[in-house]
């Protein structure tokens, strides 16, 4: 029996050394882009010299995300795509659902793709998420749902946030799918943060759709939907989670019914979307690999060159900062060429990703060391919004944070906007947030401003961070 116990144990200790070794060591090497990619970037395609057929404004609010994507849900004739890093149980996922019930019960076509690990976190064995997976119109699948022998697989997240809607409505951004990103459901728990909705003019004409942003959506994700990544869910429920599944419809509708009568505006059959929304140039999807294994940085390529190539200013708006060598090559060789060069990001009393906050105690050194100007946010919330502005003319809003998980290991979807007016719009909405930060020194100081009040880090989290920054930086590749 003692032998047989050492043997268990053994086993237990290989595992589990095979597990941390599967999970760290394919991700230790961070791949630079190609010479494939490289040859094929072409910066020039971001710009037009005329007015598109795609229109945009920025969606900044968390009131307005969520009545956003209920009104586009309710636009909706053909089809509706949600991807999404994360959905949770909440109110605001009961807004989103049942409007998404009552699309298919019109004969709408519904895709929803969410991350394997937080769909199975977060969605696994509630009767709402099967009510939807089981209706004949409506399809979820998961995206690299994580394996116990697999251990690589618990990397190479989904981290795209967009809702489109037939060839006519495309809302893309930094948001999860649950009250802490949507709506005003809970004001304790509440984050800000940024999207940008595209509306296409030129809708129901074919030919004229392959010059709206939306036809690069919607190809981006046909192919990571039909990818050997992506396996459906929910569609074959147990006996005993189909009794529920009644009980969960019952709820979805009553829910619906509840909401269409209280905001009747949001479940209107049509918008004037043209008039809420502002002329631009051209939109451009930019995006990461699409694998789970360790990725080509694409969207850090481009983010980089473009600011390289700004002619006065650019502007980073970022939750955190986490950067690799690279990185920090990069950005101070955007500073030599383009001195007018700010980042924007959450101080650590303020921020909500705890590693990236303890990295961040580290490294903030040398952050400054690029030679960036680096303003910290002391605002009532947390900031999760993503934003660049370059010179007055082109503007990037999407999913990706400024940290090493961002470039080499998630899906990651951002929109380069060329238009003047949207870039004032952008740096408007950044620029509030700007008002309640402070100016970093090179010395580590903050530059006084009588406005605007330190909100000084806890002892028991200084102490923490004081254990943490030390100890993330043996998988800091992974923040």
């Amino acid at each position: 029996m003692t032998k047989f116990i050492k043997i268990i144990k053994w086993v237990l200790l290989l595992y589990i050394i095979y597990m941390i070794a599967g999970a760290l060591l394919p991700f230790v090497h961070m791949k630079k882009a190609g010479e494939d990619f490289q040859q094929s970037f072409d910066p020039q395609s971001f710009y037009s010299e005329s007015v598109g057929s795609d229109r945009a404004r920025v969606v900044e609010t968390s009131m307005d995300a969520l009545e956003s994507r209920i009104t586009m849900i309710h636009q909706a004739r053909e089809r509706i795509v949600l991807s999404t890093f994360d959905i949770r149980e909440g109110q605001s996922s009961l807004d989103i659902f049942s409007s998404l019930i009552e699309a298919a019960n019109r004969d709408v076509k519904v895709q929803i793709l969410v991350d394997g690990l937080y769909g199975f976190i977060h969605m696994s064995g509630n009767p709402v998420f099967y009510a939807a997976g089981t209706h004949p119109n409506i399809e979820i699948r998961y995206y690299n749902t994580p394996h116990l022998l697999k251990p690589w697989t618990f990397n190479g997240r989904l981290h795209d946030k967009y809702l489109m809607v037939d060839d006519k409505l495309l809302l893309l951004g930094g948001r999860n799918t649950f009250d802490y990103f949507l709506g005003e459901y809970n004001l304790k728990s509440l984050s800000y943060d940024r999207d940008v909705l595209i509306y296409n003019t030129a809708s129901g004409n074919e030919e004229m759709y392959e010059n709206s942003v939306i036809s690069q959506a919607d190809e981006y994700f046909e192919d990571l939907w039909d990818s050997k990544y992506c396996k459906t869910v929910f569609h074959k429920p147990s006996s005993f989670m189909n009794k529920k599944i009644t009980k969960a419809l019952l709820q979805l509708e009553e829910h619906y019914t509840a909401l269409a009568s209280s905001n009747p505006q949001l479940t209107a059959s049509d918008r004037d979307y043209e008039q809420e929304t502002t002329a631009i140039n051209k939109a451009t999807l930019i995006y990461n690999p699409t694998h789970i294994y360790s990725k080509e940085p694409w969207v850090w390529y481009q983010i980089q060159y473009l600011m390289e190539h700004a002619s006065e200013r650019t502007y980073i708006h970022t939750p955190y900062a986490v950067l690799s060598k690279d990185m920090y090559d990069g950005l101070a060789a955007v500073v030599a060429k383009v001195p007018d060069t700010t980042m924007l990001l959450n101080s650590t009393s303020v921020g909500d990703n705890f590693m990236a906050s303890s990295d961040y105690t580290l490294n903030r050194p040398k952050i400054l060391n690029t030679g960036v100007k680096l303003y910290e946010y002391f605002g009532d919330r947390s900031s999760h919004g993503k934003s660049i502005l370059i010179d007055h003319r082109l503007a990037l809003v999407g999913s990706y944070n400024l940290d090493m998980r961002s470039t080499y290991l998630d899906t990651e979807t951002m929109l380069v906007i060329d238009g003047e007016e949207f870039n004032s719009q952008l740096e408007n909405c950044i620029d509030d947030l700007a008002s309640d930060s402070l100016l970093v020194s090179p010395d580590g100081t903050y530059e006084n401003n009588p406005a605007v009040c330190v909100i000084p880090v806890s002892d028991s989290k200084k102490l923490i961070f004081a254990f943490t920054s030390l100890l993330f930086q043996l998988f800091r590749y992974l923040i």
